[in-house]
């Protein structure tokens, strides 16, 4: 991973084999980065995504290998208990077999290279579980 800070936030770049939501992660302890906004664009080969089963209260992820397009990442950063808490959605797709996929991103190894732009936030948004809906919420 490689990166520059900007007044408005940083933009980094991934390269071959590593992994979109560790390397954000530790970029986001690293800077003591507290609330932010995610953009990227990039290529994948090992990507797992996520949709949330609101009746069970569950996730549900299926992996996809091959030569994907990450076409849109976006999320947000904030924290839960004082760590760093990702929520980073993705869309892939491969217009040579048609295929695109979508949903929470769990976890993704760049495959080419991955350009992403996080802006920060002043302030802090926390994260507090809900029993109602079953998952973590922005807390205010």
């Amino acid at each position: 991973m490689d990166y520059r800070k900007f007044e408005q936030g940083y933009v980094l770049r991934l390269d071959p084999g590593e992994e979109i939501v560790g390397s954000l992660t530790r970029l986001v302890e690293q800077e003591s980065i507290q609330l932010a906004s995610v953009s990227a664009l990039g290529a994948a080969n090992d990507v797992t995504i996520g949709i949330f089963n609101t009746v069970e209260k569950k996730y549900y992820s299926q992996r996809y290998q091959g030569d994907y397009e990450i076409s849109a990442l976006v999320g947000n950063v904030t924290r839960k208990e004082g760590e760093p808490y990702l929520h980073l959605h993705i869309t892939i797709g491969n217009p040579v077999t048609g295929q695109v996929h979508a949903g929470h991103l769990s976890s993704a190894t760049i495959s080419a290279t991955l350009e992403l732009f996080l802006q920060v936030w002043d302030g802090q948004v926390g994260r507090k579980f809900s029993d109602t809906v079953g998952l973590n919420l922005l807390e205010f």
